[in-house]
């Protein structure tokens, strides 16, 4: 395995909770307000990718996590490992492969909305090799190491990548770790959607912890009446411990086999929604990961989504993603 040298733990000596697998890539984002890709003219750099933005969402909640992922032998790959060491993420599980890493320009509308635009054929995170993959959980996962396997889909749309997630997860399953998936699609790098529905689908049904888009849990139901609550159904009956549907500035739902509750969020002046889906995920994982007793009772469930749901949106007033997340202090002042 190529890993950095020098990566470093969120606490020297002390083993991750967290490990987040996947993509990472750099953010362009916008500097002026509501401009589009073809008005901007000055750009934030930025850290991104979903693993990569969970896992720094949930280090500065509290939980000690890692990330499991490829990135270029270029600069801008050891610019994301630096800035993901920088703030207290374990980056020994990311390997550099001799390919680009992508980067994505993301488009802001006036309200804070964001589309992406993706650059890098052949992008370095499709190149996590199964070996490294299984050799990071394993390391990782080790004695009293973590406790929870994290993934997304975009790892998923094609090889090595797809079959490392695989292995992965198969490693996660025995080291006794729960296993959380984002959907959090992205069409753009799947050249059939049917395919896309299939794939995601089957890795998703063998997650404990389920966090999807409403979009998304309609384009995964598929056509039907009542798609969310049918694949909210299926995914529960299929062993998941917890499914719970993002719906924006609209709030979310958390579903159980014994009970679903919906929050609002507050409501905040929003500059970029960038990395708020996963502010809501790095934050519902650090509360399970500090109370695995979240998901039994409808009180605590209700609770910890609230508070997913404000630090998502206290993420959406500032620019970027990772440069947006709050800490723990910041959001219990937020939150009075």
């Amino acid at each position: 395995m190529h890993a950095y040298p020098g990566a470093m733990a969120a606490s020297a000596g002390t083993p991750p909770q967290l490990l987040c697998l996947g993509e990472l890539l750099v953010d362009m984002v916008p500097q002026e307000e509501g401009a589009s890709l073809a008005e901007a003219r000055s750009y934030l750099w930025a850290a991104g990718g979903a693993p990569a933005n969970v896992a720094v969402a949930a280090a500065r909640l509290g939980a000690r996590s890692a990330v499991v992922a490829a990135v270029g032998d270029d600069p801008f790959g050891q610019a994301l490992r630096d800035e993901l060491a920088r703030a207290g993420v374990d980056v020994s599980g990311v390997a550099r492969v001799p390919r680009r890493t992508a980067v994505a320009f993301v488009s802001l509308s006036a309200g804070g909305e964001r589309g992406f635009m993706f650059y890098g054929d052949d992008p370095a995170h499709d190149h996590l090799s199964t070996a490294d993959a299984q050799e990071a959980v394993a390391r990782l996962a080790g004695a009293e190491g973590a406790r929870c396997l994290h993934f997304g889909s975009v790892c998923l749309a094609r090889d090595p990548a797809r079959s490392a997630t695989d292995a992965a997860v198969a490693a996660a399953r025995a080291a006794g770790c729960l296993v959380s998936c984002d959907v959090n699609l992205r069409e753009g790098f799947w050249p059939d959607l049917g395919e896309a529905r299939a794939v995601i689908g089957a890795f998703a049904a063998r997650a404990d912890l389920v966090k999807v888009s409403e979009e998304e849990a309609l384009f995964l139901a598929g056509p039907g009446d009542e798609p969310e609550r049918r694949l909210v159904d299926e995914l529960l009956a299929g062993g998941a411990r917890s499914v719970v549907v993002s719906r924006g500035a609209r709030g979310a739902s958390a579903h159980t086999a014994g009970f679903s509750v919906d929050v609002a969020p507050p409501r905040v002046r929003s500059l970029d929604a960038t990395g708020a889906g996963d502010a809501l995920t790095g934050a519902l994982l650090a509360a399970t990961l500090s109370a695995p007793a979240t998901w039994d009772d409808p009180g605590s469930a209700r609770a910890v989504l609230e508070r997913a749901c404000a630090y998502a949106a206290l993420s959406t007033t500032r620019r970027g993603a990772i440069p947006s997340y709050p800490t723990a202090d910041e959001l219990a002042a937020f939150l009075g």
